[in-house]
């Protein structure tokens, strides 16, 4: 099993494998407000399953951590998706999941986020905080 993509949004919602987004595609988030801040946003992840892996849970694991490897979050679960009635011999299937939070900011700087299958990381994006004009003002 692969992470296909991880895609920030401002929000999401993964609906019979369908996935909506609202502001989605970001990777640089511009904060205007005094920090530390609760950022409501969401995390779209796909994952490809391949055959012989479906009809088996998997552990999977999101994390955000700071430029300095601090854990700013960590969200776990399990991942199992069927073999649907006629679909051909040994074709990958694709499971899509949405995760809402509340993103801990502290400070200012670059965040990863990173997606782990039974406690392998399997793909990594950065997610850039910078100071809004505010803050800037403010004297961040």
């Amino acid at each position: 099993m692969e992470v296909e993509w991880i895609i920030l949004a401002d929000a999401a919602e993964a609906v019979n494998n369908k996935l909506y987004l609202i502001g989605g595609g970001w990777e640089t988030l511009t904060i205007d407000s005094q920090l530390p801040v609760l950022y409501p946003c969401a995390i779209a992840v796909a994952f490809s399953v391949p055959w012989n892996e479906t009809n088996q849970q998997h552990n999977i694991e999101i994390a955000i951590d700071d430029q300095d490897g601090a854990q700013l979050l960590k969200v776990e679960g399990q991942v199992e998706v069927g073999r649907p009635p006629g679909i051909p011999l040994g074709k990958a299937q694709r499971v899509q999941m949405a995760i809402r939070l509340a993103l801990p900011l502290q400070k200012i700087g670059t965040f990863v986020i990173i997606v782990r299958i039974e406690g392998q990381e399997s793909r990594r994006v950065a997610l850039n905080v910078v100071a809004g004009p505010n803050l800037v003002a403010q004297g961040s």
